[in-house]
């Protein structure tokens, strides 16, 4: 049985369309490698690649892609409202068909292990793959961004998994990991307020008191003069992204601020979307069974 596993690698670049170019192009072509999407943003300043194959020729695209992206991106130089800690920020496994959870964390130590001999990037491993409770949590290891991490990364409980305790200079350090498939999903306020957009998200984010399996930060899209509620739903099953929807609503009623639009930013399971239409058209006994999509697929 062929084995299946997604990869969801987010890079330091949302502007400049040859980089974007570069980095996406390292996925296209490859045999065992199916390139199925990429989202770039100018305000976050960060671009996100979807990709599924088999492990061992999806492996070898990532570590590609990291080293165009060390190559090209300049982190002394980087702004964007995204927290970020390098070139290449992230980089999940996530098992798709044939593959376990433990198959996915072995081949994210691969990827970690050659991404520091080959490019010298020191690797935080996260989730699934974490080797203490401290480091499961990306916001963890990220916190002080690229501009903290030198100083972070000396710090004995902060040595790199792989690498030395100094980053790279000009690509800083990456987490990667194995996880369960996340949704990353935005809903956009009418205000250009970013500590409204930041108190809303304090409202809606596990950490803080709010729902369960929801991350959220405010970002402000300055190009657009509004602010954003900034999500990943770790598990949708449990927290249904038209929940977060309408508790940011309801949260942003309290500073007289409106929500004009949402987005998901990559690839999303059906039955997540299917979730939300069921809510909002009020469905009696509905299943993702009734979607002729996902019968054809059968």
């Amino acid at each position: 049985m062929k084995k299946i596993i997604e990869c969801v690698p987010n890079f330091s670049e949302g502007r400049d369309t040859d980089k974007i170019k570069k980095i996406t192009g390292a996925f296209q072509g490859i045999d065992g490698v199916k390139f199925l999407d990429y989202h770039k943003d100018a305000d976050h300043n960060r671009l996100v690649v979807t990709a599924v194959g088999e492990p061992e020729p999806l492996m070898l695209a990532v570590i590609a892609a990291v080293g165009i992206a060390v190559e090209i991106i300049d982190m002394r130089k980087h702004r964007g409202q995204h927290p970020r800690m390098g070139a290449v920020d992230v980089i999940p496994f996530i098992p798709i068909k044939n593959v376990t959870m433990e198959e996915a964390v072995q081949l994210s130590k691969e990827t970690a292990k050659a991404v520091w001999e080959g490019y010298r990037l020191p690797v935080f491993l996260y989730e699934a793959s974490a080797a203490n409770q401290e480091r499961k949590n990306l916001a963890n290891i990220r916190k002080g961004q690229f501009e903290g991490m030198a100083d972070k990364i000396r710090m004995p409980e902060w040595k790199p998994d792989f690498g030395d305790a100094g980053i790279h200079p000009t690509a800083g350090a990456v987490a990667i990991g194995a996880r369960q498939p996340l949704i990353a999903f935005n809903v956009n306020l009418d205000t250009d307020n970013i500590e409204t957009a930041n108190a809303i998200a304090r409202s809606v984010r596990h950490i803080s008191g709010g729902l369960r399996y929801c991350k959220a930060i405010g970002i402000a899209l300055k190009e657009r003069g509004i602010t954003q509620v900034s999500m990943n739903m770790t598990d949708f099953t449990k927290t249904p992204l038209y929940r977060a929807f309408e508790l940011i609503r309801i949260e942003a009623k309290r500073y007289g601020v409106n929500v004009v639009g949402s987005e998901i930013v990559g690839l999303a399971p059906m039955e997540a979307l299917t979730d939300a239409a069921s809510y909002y058209m009020g469905l009696e006994n509905f299943t993702i069974e009734q979607v002729l999509e996902a019968r054809i697929a059968e």
